[in-house]
């Protein structure tokens, strides 16, 4: 104990100092370099042009894209590919905003809250405006001034009259943005002129024309440095992004024989009450023991196209089919109803929406739906009151009609359906759906037939975890001894294994085609060195083990990449160096004729504006020698390096093209036109490249 105590009474001063020390140096750090700094991990996705975006607002727009997805699409799950879409377009737009603000503040460009007032008032209202209050073609003035009163004491209906001013702000830059560019857009008259004359005349010709096949491959080198020079020479052709090419082995967990027999077990076990189950409980009894959902809806049998089709359509209502393979399940089917129902319905309504933002509750959406039924039924065209009241865009421009099937049906509300299939032919209905009012009528029924509905109890055939336990030893064992490129190669000879590739792996990549979620495996894939092999990893039923063959930077296509296409360009280059030296200088078809062996031909109709020629294919540089001046019809071309073959050719003469010539105006509007049309997709593209974006997501994911 005394000798503790020394060394306590000896040391403390120094712990003390050591300790406060230590604490200050972290306080320290966190003030001067900050959280995102070496020090700690950064929150940003991304830059634009210096512009950050953080991971949590990425992450905010993604959940409000996804909701919005799935609110489109009733709800339904969405895969890991549509996230990945997600994410991708997420990141986009964010791009957007971002390149199009520099463009603003470089040009100045502003929107003023009298403008975005006028865009409400004004005689020209915004669309957004249009789409939201609009009838007929016309602003419903007294249902914006309604909303705009509520709005001072309603915080929903304020917050959407706010992010609609955004919205309308937004839009009246990216409008003067886009009219700046496209004000910019010109074809000169003497390019139109010429064009014209380009235009009037074709020419007829005669040609002697060497094939590079002439000469067989093997008959001409090329080596890597010349190759390589090719690349930089034409370095725009073979510009790559970012990635990864991996080759890997799966070990799948397939079920077994036993795992088979189990699945059958589990699911012989559920049909017993499955025989007897109602129809009452037939959807809960379904959805809480079959990997296939109760469709509560009903197919035509002339349209049935599932497994098994033959012997379920003709079973009889509560007769059940079964045990049969449907794909990777095991199921039974049972059937639930059969009806006379028509195989295609035509119906047309007029939609009044609920909108309590804009003012429209449920009693004023009814009353409307009801006084728009009374004056159809007096007799007022429908297609009419279609355009002028329906809250329904989507069928408008088609008088609001749907045609339906009995499978389809259910893409509507319950009770727009039902009274669709089951309501008679002409008759007029209001019908109440949860989106608002229905002005409804059955127009036409073709078909009647019968209809079945029918239940699906099926249980897929999974892999048990003794089955798990094999497929990863396996794939264990291989790991263990495939450590390097070489023996990753050697094993898979040795095993008699399939080596599979998965190329051009991007960094926010999260499936892989063929492996599905392989997220861990792209973030591996960009942490590892070319020729790395990796540990066995686990993508849903399969263990797999890659290694990393390839790394692309972007940039530059290295040579090992495009090494084919490059050596075909090259060989072409050189076969017609030599072709061209064995033509020399001819004064005359004939003399390049019988220099190289080749038949003098004819080809009639060539035009300068179209280099599809109809007897060599596409050859723009021999369209374009049959108007050089300096030829004419007295004098052969020199030898042309054409696409297939290296060409000498003589105008024979020149006549009219038949085609009637367009004015100098129309040209040019044609032109502009063509321009104007291609600018909202080229445009973001240019702006792109002409900045700078860094795309630091695959850190954080």
């Amino acid at each position: 104990m005394s000798v503790i105590q020394k060394i306590r009474d000896k040391y403390a001063v120094v712990i003390i100092v050591v300790i406060c020390v230590a604490i200050v140096s972290f306080l320290l750090q966190d003030a001067f370099f900050g959280r995102n700094s070496v020090g700690g991990r950064s929150t940003s996705v991304g830059k634009v042009n210096g512009e950050e975006l953080q991971y949590a607002d990425y992450q905010r727009r993604i959940s409000d894209y996804e909701n919005n997805v799935r609110q489109q699409m009733g709800n339904v799950s969405l895969t890991e590919e549509d996230r990945q879409r997600i994410r991708e377009q997420v990141w986009n737009q964010f791009l957007t905003e971002e390149i199009l603000k520099g463009q603003y503040s470089k040009l100045g460009l502003q929107v003023t809250d009298a403008e975005v007032v006028d865009q409400f008032t004004g005689a020209n209202p915004n669309p957004i405006v249009m789409q939201q209050f609009g009838r007929d073609g016309q602003l419903d003035r007294v249902q914006m001034q309604q909303a705009i009163s509520q709005g001072g004491a309603n915080p929903q209906i304020r917050e959407a009259l706010h992010q609609m001013q955004a919205q309308i702000a937004q839009y009246q830059l990216q409008r003067k943005y886009l009219t700046l560019v496209r004000q910019g857009i010109y074809y000169p008259t003497w390019l139109a002129k010429q064009q014209q004359e380009d235009n009037s005349q074709v020419a007829n010709i005669s040609y002697v024309n060497v094939p590079y096949a002439t000469i067989s491959d093997s008959a001409v080198s090329a080596s890597d440095a010349e190759l390589n020079s090719y690349i930089q020479q034409h370095k725009k052709m073979f510009q790559v992004e970012e990635s990864r090419k991996l080759e890997y082995v799966s070990f799948d967990a397939i079920p077994s024989a036993t795992d088979t027999a189990n699945a059958l077990q589990q699911l012989m076990m559920l049909k017993t009450e499955l025989d007897t189950v109602t129809n009452k409980d037939i959807a809960g009894f379904i959805n809480r023991n079959s990997d296939s959902k109760f469709f509560d809806g009903y197919i035509a049998k002339s349209e049935a196209k599932f497994p098994m089709k033959d012997s379920i359509v003709d079973l009889p209502v509560g007769g059940v089919f079964g045990p049969y393979y449907d794909n990777h399940l095991i199921s039974f089917a049972k059937m639930v109803d059969r009806k006379m129902m028509p195989d295609s319905v035509k119906v047309r309504h007029i939609l009044i929406a609920e909108n309590p933002n804009a003012g429209v509750t449920d009693s004023i959406a009814k009353g409307r739906a009801d006084s728009i039924l009374a004056a159809v039924k007096g007799g007022a065209a429908f297609a009419e009151l279609v355009t002028k009241y329906s809250d329904d865009n989507g069928s408008k421009a088609n008088n609001g009609e749907y045609e339906l099937t009995p499978s389809t049906a259910s893409q509507f509300p319950a009770e727009f359906k039902d009274f669709a299939l089951e309501g008679p032919a002409g008759e007029y209905k209001v019908v109440k759906t949860q989106i608002g009012y229905h002005v409804m009528q059955v127009v036409e029924k073709k078909n009647i037939g019968p209809a079945i509905k029918v239940a699906y109890l099926a249980k897929p055939v999974e892999a048990s975890k003794e089955t798990n336990n094999i497929a990863y030893s396996a794939a264990s064992d291989f790991s263990a001894k495939a450590r390097t490129n070489v023996a990753f190669n050697k094993t898979i000879q040795e095993g008699k294994l399939v080596k599979r590739i998965a190329d051009n792996v991007r960094p926010m990549d999260f499936v892989i085609p063929g492996l599905g979620q392989s997220r861990e495996l792209v973030r591996w894939a960009y942490d590892a060195k070319k020729g790395d092999v990796s540990p066995v990893f686990t993508l849903d039923d399969k263990y797999v083990v890659a290694v990393l063959s390839t790394v692309r930077a972007e940039g530059t296509a290295p040579l090992e990449d495009v090494r084919q296409l490059v050596e075909a360009e090259v060989k072409k280059q050189k076969k017609a160096d030599q072709i061209i030296a064995k033509l020399g200088t001819p004064n005359s078809l004939d003399a390049a004729a019988k220099a190289t062996s080749q038949p003098v031909l004819k080809g009639e109709g060539v035009s300068f504006s179209t280099p599809f020629i109809a007897s060599l294919g596409f050859e723009p540089r021999v369209a374009g020698a049959a108007f050089n001046k300096n030829w004419g019809t007295k004098a052969v071309s020199a030898p042309i390096e054409g696409n297939s073959g290296v060409y000498v050719i003589k105008v024979d003469g020149y006549q009219p093209s038949g085609q009637p010539a367009q004015d100098i105006p129309s040209l040019q509007a044609a032109y502009e036109q063509s321009v104007t049309s291609m600018l909202d997709n080229q445009l973001f593209m240019v702006l792109k490249k002409l900045s700078n974006v860094k795309d630091t997501r695959s850190k954080l994911f």
